[in-house]
């Protein structure tokens, strides 16, 4: 069936981005105000050390006009989403593009300034209550300080960044653009083209055969290549070492995690507790082959289905009901938001044509979130609905609580409260489906959940802290070294099943990895969600997580997730989803296996 154009999809369906600007010529004039504005923010410099009150009128006239350009942004970005072949919105979102840009450029010398500012003075800027409300950007502006270069240096630093991306863009390249893979027969003996996209179907695929030639067909063409895929990975693990060296960290590991304030024994402490329950993921893989009904479980059976097709149709009005009744554990408050963001056009719900794929949720400071979907009437799009407005409803909270310069959450925390509503509507699911075969299927989608984000995440991150080890000691990053890494790690990760020879070079189509020590914060934020749900419904007290909902930016990660009852630093957040995990693969096992 072919998409509607957007202009003929009911509008009770569509989101309301009137609530942001009225029309194009309140964003034009929102426009044109914004770039007059920017050459203001360079007439603050070289005042920033004058006083507390000049430079807390410095950072109030950068973040007004940051706010203001963010909903200029924002407005276009959406616009565009909503059809990407809207024309006009094209424009608008590339002239959105080149204003942020803009105003970036402007405002660049604002923290190497701070910073120029001897330190004792800047420590009493820090004491005095006029700048309260920067404490927490002063703080992190200060905890940099060692780590900073002089102004020559920092230039060329920055001079260089677009070199250092070189290794990413190549990837991409190769990989997105260059590459190109060959024909198969599906499950039907149809013939088709294996892309990244039907690769991931194809391997979810109920014949082993297709799942093996799928499998061998799409990891060949990686390992064709691989010796170049070795050279990029080698180059930019070489460009975060350079980058940690000339700045005095210990390691690239350091200094990727410096930035959250998250010291390394995080991430350690992830690793070795995985380790510690990988008894569990042993289990679980036993209990797969068994489900399949295999006698040896290769690396391309861990994504074919171990439960019957369970047929699911929800229309959305029905996953409204689901969702707002899975969420009644957060309150009435938290019930109120969610009445207010189905009532009034904060999402964009069915597919149109040229609108962006997938869903996310972007939210607007001082006007509300915006979530965007392609709903189908599937128990899937159900949990995308509950984890999108998760997202929605810590922005929400965010910023009702925070100024504009504190109420934007890291990445650390991000998935956290998306992850936790799809907690909540999986025991909700649980808690109400008798039938047998449907609680299997629930209980397996919650399993893999723990698989491809715990499991999987930690092994990306181990992969990623070895290779970087190695790289600083000297050891070339070559594509036999890099595979008989990867081996290692997948037979232990994986015990139980079959390691088969094109696996060891998965390494070379994670694009992630040329994000380095990114991946890790997956598995601890699916961790901690688990452990805040978990709390939340054998304690009925959703109280401490409701006020990590409202802290924003305003502190670290570490101490964010401490209000909600999660301290990462310990072992128990980990080891609590792992025994969730155990109990898990137990219940399953009492249903699949008779």
């Amino acid at each position: 069936m072919e998409c509607k154009p957007r202009k003929e999809m009911d509008p009770r369906y569509l989101w309301n981005l009137s609530d942001i600007f009225p029309d194009k010529a309140a964003w034009d004039a929102a426009f044109a105000s914004v770039q007059a504005d920017i050459p203001s923010v360079v007439a603050w410099k070289g005042r920033l050390g004058e006083s507390a009150a000049s430079l807390k009128d410095a950072l109030d006239a950068l973040f007004a006009l940051e706010e203001r350009l963010s909903r200029v942004y924002v407005y276009a970005m959406l616009n565009k989403s909503g059809d990407n072949g809207d024309t006009q919105a094209q424009a608008m979102e590339d002239r959105a593009t080149n204003l942020s840009m803009q105003f970036a450029a402007a405002a660049s010398f604002i923290t190497p300034e701070i910073l120029s500012i001897p330190k004792e003075q800047l420590d009493a800027f820090r004491k005095d209550a006029l700048l309260s409300g920067y404490a927490h950007l002063l703080d992190d502006v200060e905890r940099g300080r060692a780590h900073t270069l002089d102004e020559q240096r920092e230039t060329m630093l920055a001079l260089l960044s677009d070199a250092a991306s070189t290794p990413d863009n190549a990837f991409t390249m190769l990989e997105s653009v260059d590459m190109t893979f060959p024909k198969m027969l599906d499950e039907n003996g149809k013939e088709i083209t294996i892309t990244h996209g039907t690769f991931g179907v194809l391997r979810e695929s109920r014949d082993a055969r297709v799942r093996r030639e799928a499998f061998e067909k799409y990891f060949g063409e990686f390992n064709r290549y691989v010796n170049t895929f070795a050279a990029m990975y080698g180059g930019s693990v070489k460009f975060d070492t350079f980058y940690a060296t000339v700045r005095d960290y210990p390691s690239a590991c350091e200094q990727a995690l410096f930035s959250n304030n998250v010291p390394v024994s995080v991430y350690d402490n992830l690793v070795s507790a995985i380790h510690d329950n990988l008894g569990s993921m042993e289990k679980y893989l036993s209990l797969r082959k068994k489900a399949l009904g295999i006698e040896e479980l290769h690396m391309y059976d861990l994504y074919a289905p171990m439960v019957a097709d369970v047929e699911y149709h929800i229309p959305y009005a029905q996953a409204r009901s689901i969702v707002m009744d899975a969420l009644a554990p957060l309150g009435a408050d938290y019930k109120k938001l969610l009445e207010k963001a189905f009532s009034e056009d904060w999402i964009d719900v069915y597919e149109n044509a040229g609108k962006t794929t997938g869903a996310f949720s972007c939210g607007v400071y001082g006007v509300h979130p915006y979530v965007l979907l392609n709903y189908t009437d599937t128990l899937e799009d159900v949990f995308t609905v509950a984890h999108e407005l998760g997202h929605a409803m810590h922005s929400y909270k965010s910023a009702e609580n925070n100024n504009y310069a504190n109420h934007d959450y890291r990445i650390m925390v991000a998935e956290v409260a998306s992850t936790v509503n799809e907690v909540l509507l999986l025991k909700h699911l649980l808690s109400k489906e008798t039938d047998p075969a449907r609680r299997a299927y629930l209980l397996n989608r919650y399993l893999e959940n723990f698989r491809t984000t715990v499991f999987r995440q930690t092994l990306f991150a181990e992969f990623e802290r070895r290779a970087h080890d190695m790289q600083q000691a000297g050891e070339p990053l070559t594509a036999q070294a890099l595979s008989a890494l990867y081996k290692e790690l997948n037979e232990l990760y994986y015990k139980g099943a079959v390691t088969d020879a094109l696996q060891e070079i998965e390494w070379a189509r994670i694009p992630h990895f040329y994000r380095s020590f990114y991946v890790y914060q997956y598995a601890t934020g699916f961790c901690s969600a688990v452990s805040i749900a978990s709390h939340i419904l054998e304690t009925g007290d959703a109280s401490a997580y409701l006020r990590f909902l409202t802290t924003g930016g305003s502190d670290y990660p570490l101490e964010e997730l401490k209000i909600a009852g999660v301290d990462l630093t310990k072992p128990e957040v980990v080891d609590n989803a792992m025994r969730v995990f155990d109990s898990t693969i137990d219940e399953l096992s009492q249903l699949l296996i008779k």
